[in-house]
């Protein structure tokens, strides 16, 4: 799940989504931009949309340490 390669487009969208629903202030508008963006590149992809999710989620929300 890990191995999927996200466009930049995606990973900002997500960033965003994170920060505001950090901030508390998670918009309508920000949520639907998501979840299309993970539906769309799911289906391009032909991968399932919840493992598109939960792998986009993980790398925002919980990042692996870079190697030093």
């Amino acid at each position: 799940m890990s191995d999927i390669e996200f466009p930049d487009d995606l990973i900002e969208l997500e960033r965003s989504a994170w920060t505001e629903i950090q901030a508390g202030a998670l918009t309508v508008e920000t949520a639907s931009a998501v979840q299309a963006a993970v539906t769309a590149f799911a289906a391009e992809t032909g991968q399932s949309r919840i493992d598109v999710e939960m792998a986009l989620k993980k790398r925002i929300r919980h990042p692996e340490p870079e190697a030093a």
